[in-house]
């Protein structure tokens, strides 16, 4: 009986169908390729959106890659430039016990950048094995050469390759087809330094298999590397008279600060709100609900009779003086950072205007800002969902507004109580017409939302770097920032805010300040100091973490020549920090820490190596850290480093520098270090390699 009829007559199976109508079955194709490439990075949320990166940065790319059986696979990341042209790098396993391929490569333009995986069944590393082991033991000698020959002479063969490998693998393919002669003279071509160096950068391949091609978003390099400086510039050149009463600095007056704050190092001013500031609700000193006559208010509660987001406080002067103070730090080496704070006080004029933008409770009131037990009555937050498009386009407005005046950096207050899909949109509209223009999250927030912010456009974020002050702390912090978000997030390290003031610096005196500022220095390319913690400012207001005195709520002149004078300063320490991020290039990479031991506690030990092919002199730049957590006591231990980070054996000896102190010491992988707190609290020691030109070439 038929197979068809037998089908048909079988008790409960179901009756025959019309063949013509049943649909068409789609083949399944499968998804793993050839060589499974599994696990790509930098990625983020599966390509949901771009990877990131800035022009200059050492990014590691790579992936999972394997085959079935013992035949050796290989993989290379293929990037393409805005511009179209390629870069091919090899990866090279992380393991001999995995299946991890990772290797560098240095973005250097800033624009849309793409990248793939490319894996392939590495037939040069197949064959090379398999001769070692079987001609060394006797094994089908005379196949393996025919095998080698054979491989050779397809090599030599195949058109894309220069001519001197050709010739090169005709040569070998001719040695290895002899009959005659030694063995170790018959191999010595195909195992030699020149085949190995030309299959590194053109393998031996097969059965090729790419990877989907993945975004990555290459910024400006001020994108991800920097240092930044926070001053209010109505407090430079304020002064009181004899009644008491204050007059507000001007931008006028500020533009005299640039100078020196420029001579510190810093590449970035932020500014505080400059707008008009309202007048209900005007918190007085130190945050309290009772006014002062001149007292100036908290230039977050932005909006007045003389305007809103798109004016200028006429205490500091005109839009014409803004724009001069601009050109004057544009002179001094400073980009200006502008706050940008979707709020608005009871007296901006949306609040009149569009009523619809804000939350009306049920007794009629507007509700204030609140972040308990913090209350903000003089502050007034948007409703997003009232009319999503206006506030969009008025955001937008604004910061075109400010961008035509030469802003191109923003500090964008608290981000993580506006919607999320709003700034993914805002940052997606600026950058598009504006690809230099950077936005900073001031967002103290739990993880999710803050690392979020980053993924949808944020360029860099604040960070809990403020509250993370042990050895164990700073160890995970670093690792992670390094290691485990780097694709999309990047910190901007402020030791201090206007409204931080960590029990840290409160107790640990002007040691803590000093520690706290190599870290940040040194443990991300961009970090930044408020003004005021040059001059160890650390009395908070009862029951806070906050300055007494809160320069947010008052004038705040500060004297800093005669601070120094009397050594109560530590600016020429973060002078020094600053040359040295400068002269260092391995300092302005993220990436490339690496946490090392020590047998105290209390001291930390990191490293950041950056390899001669990505240096701007050609020399391998590595910056070993190792700081004294504990402000209050000196700590002597053994400190022990692991070399091959380095590039080094693991019993290499080798010169170091402190570019602190200027002292030199020979160090290994194990070295003991005596750290004072209260006169040198930390090395930053320059390992002096030796293609290094002389002993001094890495002292800035």
């Amino acid at each position: 009986m038929p197979a068809e009829s037998a089908a048909a007559t079988t008790p409960g199976a179901p009756a025959p169908t019309d063949a013509a109508a049943t649909p068409t079955a789609t083949p399944f194709t499968p998804s793993a390729g050839r060589i499974p490439i599994l696990g790509i990075f930098p990625q983020v949320d599966g390509g949901r959106w771009p990877a990131k990166g800035y022009a200059g940065e050492v990014i590691p790319f790579g992936a999972t890659v394997f085959r079935e059986g013992h035949d050796a696979v290989g993989a290379h990341v293929e990037l393409e430039r805005p511009d179209g042209t390629m870069i091919d790098r090899p990866l090279h396993r992380t393991h001999s016990w995995d299946d991890e391929w990772r290797g560098l490569a240095q973005v250097d333009v800033q624009g849309d950048w793409r990248f793939r995986i490319r894996a392939y069944s590495d037939d040069y590393a197949t064959w090379e094995h398999n001769a070692s082991v079987k001609i060394a033991a006797g094994i089908d000698v005379e196949l393996m050469f025919a095998i080698g020959a054979q491989l050779f002479g397809r090599l030599a063969s195949e058109a894309d390759r220069p001519e001197a490998e050709r010739t090169l693998f005709s040569e070998v393919a001719a040695s290895l087809g002899e009959t005659a002669g030694p063995i170790p003279d018959r191999l010595a071509g195909a195992y030699s330094r020149a085949v190995h160096d030309a299959l590194e950068v053109r393998p031996a391949q097969s059965l090729v298999t790419h990877s989907e091609w993945q975004p990555l978003r290459v910024e400006r390099t001020r994108a991800g590397s920097g240092a930044w400086y926070e001053f209010f510039p109505r407090s430079i050149g304020a002064v009181r008279d004899a009644e008491g009463e204050w007059t507000s600095g001007t931008f006028q007056s500020a533009t005299a600060r640039l100078p020196e704050v420029a001579a510190m190092g810093f590449d970035v001013l932020y500014l505080p709100p400059i707008h008009p500031i309202g007048e209900a609700y005007r918190k007085g000193r130190n945050n309290t609900l009772d006014p002062k006559p001149g007292d100036p208010g908290s230039p977050w509660a932005i909006g007045g009779a003389a305007g809103g987001h798109d004016a200028v406080h006429p205490d500091l002067g005109t839009v014409d003086d803004f724009t001069a103070f601009v050109a004057a730090a544009t002179e001094s080496g400073l980009e200006i950072a502008l706050d940008f704070a979707l709020q608005a006080s009871p007296d901006h004029p949306w609040v009149t205007k569009h009523p619809e933008w804000f939350t009306t409770l049920p007794d009629g009131s507007i509700a204030y800002a609140e972040n308990p037990p913090k209350k903000y009555q003089d502050i007034y937050p948007i409703n997003f969902d009232n009319d999503p498009e206006g506030i969009r386009a008025e955001a937008l407005r604004v910061l075109e507004y400010w961008i035509g005046l030469g802003v191109h950096i923003f500090r964008v207050d608290n981000p993580h109580t506006k919607p999320l899909n709003f700034w993914e949109w805002v940052i997606h509209e600026v950058n598009t017409a504006h690809p230099e223009v950077i936005f900073l999250a001031e967002a103290f927030t739990r993880p999710a939302p803050m690392q979020a912010l980053a993924k949808v456009g944020f360029q860099q974020s604040y960070t809990y770097f403020t509250w993370r002050n042990t050895k164990t702390e700073i160890e995970e912090f670093f690792t992670s920032l390094a290691q485990e978000t780097d694709a999309f997030f990047r910190p901007n390290l402020f030791v201090n805010t206007p409204d931080i003031l960590t029990e840290y610096l409160q107790f640990g005196g002007m040691p803590a300040y000093k520690i706290r500022a190599v870290l940040a220095a040194t443990g991300a390319p961009t970090w930044g100091v408020y003004s005021g913690y040059e001059l160890i400012e650390n009395v908070a207001r009862p029951g806070s973490e906050e300055n007494i005195d809160n320069e947010k709520y008052e004038y705040k002149p500060r004297d800093f020549t005669a601070a120094e004078a009397e050594g109560h300063s530590i600016a020429e320490d973060i002078t020094r920090l600053n040359a040295i991020r400068r002269t260092h290039p391995a300092l302005g990479q993220l990436r490339n820490l690496r946490v090392h031991g020590s047998d105290d506690d209390a001291i930390v030990v990191y490293s950041k190596h950056l390899a001669a092919e990505f240096t701007p002199d050609g020399v391998s730049d590595t910056v070993i850290v190792v700081v004294n957590t504990d402000p209050h006591s000196v700590r002597e231990t053994t400190v022990h480093l692991d070399l091959t980070e380095f590039g080094l054996p693991a019993d290499a000896t080798f010169p170091v520098v402190d570019l602190l102190t200027g002292n030199a010491w020979q160090w290994s992988a194990h070295n003991y270090v005596r750290l004072d707190a209260f006169s040198a609290p930390a090395h930053i020691l320059h390992l002096i390699h030796e293609t290094d030109p002389d002993s001094e070439g890495g002292t800035p």
